[in-house]
This record gives structure tokens, C-alpha cells and sequence, in this order.
């Protein structure tokens, strides 16, 4: 079932993925890394692409309702303080990459409105608990196309391509777990699965853990 309650088409027609419920922290501490202006979607696995409504193929740049990393090296593309989307390179270790928390706005922004991602090198994203609906998350396993079943109580995580999946400590799926990343030990759970996508509504409503 959806969430229950009335709502206009306002929140099914905006152009963020993210839908917030019970905020926890919208946090403004740190600053993009120069590639989540220019990033494309999705970013790293470009076979077995999502069908979710949040990607925006069109758009360059972090989405909303994708994951933030701390990219703390150079050698992630960062520095102290700084934060963007994922990267592939084959030589990087998942500590050089953490979740912070899920990108509440598209960094480059939308035609016709203000931009303040560009302006500000700002990305809020949330953090420190909550609840959420987003419509950006993997409708399919990355490594064999086929199509993922969400269920109430799942465990989610970020995928290669820093969108939410249940691919828990799946090779080839789970951030954590593709490759090289693997070295640096388990995933880092980003929610609680509670309504799952179906006809009635495309979102995954969770509680978020970070």
C-alpha cells in the first residue's frame, strides 16, 4: 500500500526524486566535488540501467535521491570536507568513499530555476535519521539485468552507481563490494525498507540510519 492520506500531484510532478516525511538533518556541511557537476547518470554501470522515475539520464550532475560520499582523498577526486557521488577507478578502497547520507537536490539544478548548487558549490543531502520517500533507487541487478523484488524490512544500500538497493553485500551490485572496494569490509546499511514501490506509488518509503 502507499502512504496513507491525500495529496495533489505536486510531489508525483517535481523535479526531485527525494520526498521528504520526517527530516532528520538537512546537512549543508562540505563542499561538491568538481565531478558532481559533471557526472553522468547513471554514473558508473551504464548496462541494466534502473527504470526508477528519479533518473534523469538527460541531467549531468549528482541527483537527488542519490547517495552522498565523503571523498576525503585526492585520489577519490576530493579533499577534507568535500563530498559528490561514486567513482569506479579499480584502485580505490571503500574507505576513501563513505555514505553520508541521500542528496535531497539535483547539483546542477533545473532549466528555468535558480541554481544554487552551482552557486554556493553547496549539496545538501540528509542525514542523522528520518524518514523518506525517493524515487531513485536500482530496479535491476547490475551484474546479470535481472529485476530486483523489494521487500518490508530490507536492508538498503548504495549501489555502484550510488543509488539505493537491497543488493546487501552483492558483488558486482553493492558499492562496498565491487572489486577493490571490498578490501575496506562491509556495507554501510543507509535504511529500513517500509513501503515498497507497486502500482499504486513508485516510491521506496524507508527510516533512514545515517
Amino acid at each position: 500500500m502507499a502512504l496513507l492520506g491525500q495529496a495533489s500531484g505536486g510531489f508525483t510532478e517535481s523535479s526531485s526524486a527525494l520526498r521528504i516525511l520526517h527530516v532528520g538533518v538537512r546537512n549543508t556541511l562540505g563542499q561538491l566535488t568538481a565531478d558532481s557537476f559533471t557526472q553522468t547518470n547513471p554514473p558508473v554501470v551504464a548496462t541494466n540501467v534502473t527504470d526508477a522515475p528519479g533518473l534523469l539520464t538527460s541531467v549531468l550532475g549528482v541527483l537527488s535521491g542519490s547517495v552522498a560520499f565523503a571523498r576525503g582523498t585526492a585520489a577519490s577526486g576530493g579533499g577534507k570536507n568535500f563530498h559528490g557521488g561514486p567513482t569506479d577507478s579499480g584502485a580505490l578502497v571503500e574507505s576513501e568513499q563513505r555514505p553520508l547520507g541521500i542528496f535531497i537536490n539535483n547539483a546542477s539544478g533545473n532549466a528555468f530555476e535558480n541554481t544554487p548548487g552551482v552557486a554556493s558549490n553547496r549539496g545538501p543531502y540528509v542525514s542523522a535519521q528520518g524518514s523518506y520517500a525517493n524515487r531513485l533507487y536500482e530496479t535491476k541487478d547490475l551484474d546479470t539485468g535481472n529485476a530486483l523484488t523489494y521487500a518490508v524490512g530490507q536492508r538498503l544500500v548504495a549501489s555502484r552507481n550510488g543509488y539505493l538497493t537491497n543488493q546487501f553485500d552483492v558483488a558486482l551490485n553493492d558499492h562496498a563490494h565491487a572489486g577493490q572496494h571490498n578490501i575496506n569490509g562491509g556495507s554501510t546499511v543507509i535504511a529500513i525498507l517500509k513501503i515498497t514501490p507497486d502500482s499504486t506509488s513508485d516510491e521506496l518509503v524507508y527510516d533512514q540510519r545515517i
